[in-house]
C-alpha cells in the first residue's frame, strides 16, 4: 500500500473554498478510482487554515493515476491561488494499518 500524506494551509478567509474543492476530489475518488484505497480529510480544529489529506493506493500506478487526473488538476487550479505557503507532501509505503 502506498500513502501520501498531505499538509495544505489556505489562507484566511479561504477555508470553506478549500475544503469545498477537497470535498469534490473525494467524491471523485469514491465514484472513480477503485484501486485508490481511502481518501481522508482532515481540518485542524486549533487552525481551521490547515487540512490534512491521507490517501491510500493499492499501488504506485493507482497514485500515479490519481495525482494526473482531470480532478486533482482542477483542485490545484482552485487552491493555488488561495494556498499560505507549499503543500507538504509525504509519500510512504505503508507498515500498519488498524481498521474497525
Amino acid at each position: 500500500m502506498i500513502t501520501i500524506t498531505a499538509v495544505i494551509r489556505a489562507k484566511a478567509g479561504h477555508e470553506v473554498t478549500m475544503r469545498d474543492a477537497l470535498v469534490t476530489v473525494a467524491a471523485n475518488v469514491a465514484a472513480n478510482e477503485p484501486e485508490t484505497i481511502g481518501f481522508f480529510i482532515s481540518q485542524s480544529e486549533d487552525d481551521p487554515c490547515v487540512f490534512t489529506t491521507y490517501e491510500r493506493f493499492a499501488d504506485k500506478a493507482a497514485m500515479d493515476r490519481h495525482n494526473g487526473s482531470a480532478v486533482v488538476a482542477t483542485f490545484f487550479g482552485i487552491a493555488k491561488p488561495i494556498l499560505d505557503g507549499e503543500v507538504i507532501l509525504v509519500t510512504s509505503k505503508e507498515v500498519s494499518a488498524t481498521l474497525r
